[in-house]
């Protein structure tokens, strides 16, 4: 059997620390999964400029992906 399910999506525009407003904006909503950007910065750029989405899989309470740029979109 299959059933119909519906996905929900959810945009918000918050002011802050974008890591911090992540994880507090998912702890918030309640949201099931979520869906973050990776820039594809090398070892030692992510190193100093810290990387959101390492954060927030580190910090967010629900089940989250992290998605990669394609091999010819990703900074060195």
């Amino acid at each position: 059997m299959c059933e119909d399910k519906m996905v929900k999506a959810e945009t918000l525009i918050l002011n802050g620390d974008p890591k911090d407003m992540i994880c507090q904006a998912a702890e918030e909503v309640h949201v099931d999964l979520l869906v973050v950007g990776s820039r594809g910065l090398g070892k030692i750029k992510r190193a100093l400029l810290g990387s959101v989405s390492d954060y927030c899989a580190h910090h967010v309470v629900c089940p989250i992906v992290i998605v990669k740029p394609p091999k010819e979109n990703r900074k060195s």
